[in-house]
């Protein structure tokens, strides 16, 4: 009878016990996780010797620990230069000036839905700003009302380090009633964007971006009696929206005509599009165009959260093109007129055969000055980098000139469009196969669990840059890093104490 009694006890008071403690324990951890995406204060130039040299065993660099010894040395060094010297070299290009105000607005959809968002110039997405090939880009950013502060990274723009607009690495977050001014080069031709990396994950979703398209300065042979069309792709709140508009885009298009279609997903999930009425061709990733693209045909193309595509659609000669998304259903692009397309499906796109090679591809015979592994994945409540988050994450730590080989796996956790600041890197291969077709470059890979992909970048572009997952909630959770140069030093500090939360 007593061990009847108890077993009764245990069962009664020790299975909620034992409860009580698990979710204790649970909440414990999620909160010591989370307390990383949220330091008091921590300089990423030098965010290394915090983080401790654990990291070392899951990221290898070829010049090992004499390596690290060096940048020690060199960052302690006199000489060190300050990302906020390295500015645009006075140029003679032709300048192009916009200004772009962020508050808070409440705007009102085609649908007659009104919604509260935070703009730029009382629109969402912001004005499209539209450059030529060499001009100097001087952009004035002035904060209205949002008061965590605001800033502007271009997405896929090489840019100096000072003016890659990340909070608490190349500036202070903007405050209400205050502003700062941009100034670049739009050294190369392609489909961009832009948006705020303060907070990012917060004001991304609330409105606060914009399409930048910097166009050939003498044309290119697409370009030749084509007309152009940009799709902007977002997700504001819960509304999903093309050009800011929740019915979808119609284009005009005579019978013949040829439409470049810039598709740009800022949102944070994989978007899949189909082209129903007609073939196409992938003219460009990310801004990079590929070499001699062939024509597809009922193909799928899965376009990763951050990335860009541009599609070569030429008008049938009877019915209309249709460009559509099963994650943006009800946004479809019409082009032309006519009759509606039979849908069709015959694969996704790969890029590994995709187009042409190059005839001398120097490329291909680089030899690495250095070799890093990143395991993209999940531990318990974040979002993790070789089992790390955020300013635990060891930088990839470079010099100028250096010739950088990176590993990328996807180990698990969602998709994660991997997004590189400052840079361009070439993709080299897929789970071990090398690209046959045209060379790509891109400045946002998206990986799918179980992909690995070997990347070459070559290091030109000296600073401190940002690397994280562009499903900007992964980068919140912790998937963030720094390709930091040595030598470079930063005098702003991410943390609660300046209120610098770039990926937050």
């Amino acid at each position: 009878m007593n061990r009847r009694k108890i077993a009764k006890r245990l069962i009664y008071f020790g299975l909620p016990l034992t409860l009580v403690l698990l979710v204790g324990a649970v909440l414990v951890t999620y909160f010591w996780q989370m307390r990383l995406q949220k330091p008091e204060e921590i300089n990423m130039a030098h965010h290394q010797m915090a983080a401790g040299m654990n990291g070392m065993d899951n990221m290898t660099d070829m010049a090992g620990m004499e390596h690290m010894d060096d940048m020690e040395s060199t960052s302690s060094k006199e000489g060190a230069v300050s990302c906020s010297s390295i500015t645009t070299p006075e140029s003679s290009a032709p300048i192009r000036k916009f200004d772009l105000t962020a508050a808070r607005t409440t705007l009102k959809l085609d649908n007659g839905k009104t919604i509260d968002a935070w703009t730029f110039n009382g629109l969402s997405p912001g004005p499209e700003l539209r450059v030529t090939e060499g001009d100097q880009i001087v952009v004035t950013l002035h904060n209205q009302d949002i008061e965590d502060g605001v800033t502007i990274h271009w997405h896929g723009i090489t840019v100096p380090c000072s003016q890659d607009g990340i909070a608490g690495v190349t500036q202070d977050a903007v405050p209400p009633g205050e502003q700062f001014t941009y100034t670049f080069i739009a050294t190369t031709p392609g489909t961009y964007w832009y948006h705020s990396h303060q907070m990012s994950s917060i004001q991304v979703s609330k409105g606060l971006l914009g399409a930048l398209i910097v166009e050939p300065k003498n044309g290119s042979e697409s370009d030749t009696s084509t007309s152009e069309t940009t799709a902007f792709y977002q997700q504001l709140g819960s509304s999903m929206l093309v050009n800011g508009s929740e019915r979808g885009l119609t284009i005009p298009g005579k019978p013949g005509e040829r439409v470049r279609l810039r598709l740009i997903n800022s949102g944070n999930e994989t978007m899949e599009f189909g082209v129903d009425g007609a073939p196409f061709r992938v003219l460009a990733m990310d801004g990079h165009d590929l070499h001699e693209p062939g024509l597809l045909e009922g193909t799928i193309v899965p376009i990763g959260a951050g990335q860009r595509y541009d599609l070569l659609i030429q008008v049938p000669g009877s019915g209309k093109v249709v460009v559509s998304s099963s994650s943006a259903k009800g946004l479809p692009i019409m082009i032309g007129s006519g009759s509606q397309p039979q849908h069709k499906e015959d694969g996704l796109f790969s890029f590994l055969d995709y187009g042409n090679p190059l005839p001398e591809d120097p490329v291909l015979h680089v030899k690495p000055d250095r070799h890093f592994e990143l395991k993209l994945g999940q531990t318990l409540f974040t979002k993790s980098i070789n089992g790390k988050s955020f300013h635990d994450i060891p930088p990839m730590t470079v010099k100028e000139g250096d010739h950088v080989f990176i590993t990328v796996s996807n180990e698990g956790g969602g998709d994660h469009p991997f997004h590189l600041h400052g840079h361009v890197f070439r993709v080299l291969s897929k789970n071990g196969e090398a690209l046959q077709g045209s060379p790509v470059y891109l400045d946002t890979l998206l990986t799918k669990k179980g992909e690995t992909y070997e990347l070459y970048l070559e290091a030109d572009n000296p600073g401190l840059w940002m690397i994280h997952c562009h499903n900007l909630k992964h980068a919140s959770m912790g998937m963030s890093m720094m390709l930091n140069y040595e030598g470079i030093t930063t005098s702003y500090r991410v943390g609660t104490k300046s209120g610098n939360l770039p990926d937050l």
